[in-house]
């Protein structure tokens, strides 16, 4: 029997190394680009900006509040469906984006409560040496609030690569994908295929939460300091 599970792993290996590549380029792609967006996002949401706090808070929420696969039809079915070529979009490019979005509307969250949880003692004394709102941001507030990030990012992280399984309906052939492929070679060992891919994805993404407690500690304390 264990050779038997060995043979179909061996036998599987190379397709699932495949899956396991875009599923890495996928996520790595998705968490970078929404990273960046995200953090824009949320600084700007930060700082009250009239006209935009609302705009971006909408953003937020409604991605927040709507199922990935949801978006991830609207950004492959309906946009390229509009008649607008920079929106008629391959599945890969659908996938990018779709994923960066809902990534950047967890990052921009996260970011701009971290802003928040700074206390404002701290850009009060920068402003009393003469720092412009510019100033305060960038060397006293920021530094502070991406220590409260470190935590919950990595959580974030590790949703934004599971929920690559489900690129699996626009046709990319990711990790998940593969391996429905597999099944229909060995339909009698549909668990053990699943229980496979399942340890994949344990692989990758514990060693993201491991990377986050390490960058906890290097950091120092996540909690910002109040000024009497």
């Amino acid at each position: 029997m264990v050779e038997r599970y060995w043979n179909i792993v061996v036998a599987l290996a190379p397709f699932l190394w495949k899956g396991f590549l875009e599923t890495l380029i996928v996520s790595l792609v998705g968490v970078v680009a929404g990273s960046l967006l995200g953090f824009l996002i949320g600084v700007i949401r930060s700082q009250r900006v009239a006209g935009l706090t609302g705009l971006l808070g909408a953003y937020i929420h409604c991605l927040r509040g709507t199922p990935f696969l949801v978006q991830l039809y609207l950004f492959y079915f309906v946009l390229p469906n509009t008649g607008i070529s920079w929106l008629s979009w391959d599945s890969r490019t659908a996938a990018f984006v779709a994923l960066s979005i809902y990534t950047s509307s967890y990052v921009a969250e996260i970011v701009a409560s971290a802003i928040d949880a700074v206390p404002v003692g701290q850009s009060e004394a920068a402003t009393a040496v003469g720092m412009t709102r510019l100033q305060r941001l960038w060397h006293v507030v920021l530094p502070q609030a991406l220590k409260l990030t470190v935590a919950p990012m990595s959580g974030v992280y590790v949703m934004i690569i599971k929920s690559t399984a489900i690129l699996s309906v626009v046709g990319i052939s990711e990790l998940t994908r593969q391996g429905e492929i597999a099944i229909l070679r060995y339909p009698r060992d549909i668990l053990f295929i699943y229980g496979v891919i399942a340890a994949i994805y344990f692989l990758y993404c514990y060693p993201v939460l491991r990377f986050a407690r390490w960058m906890e500690k290097r950091v120092g304390s996540a909690r910002p300091t109040e000024l009497d």
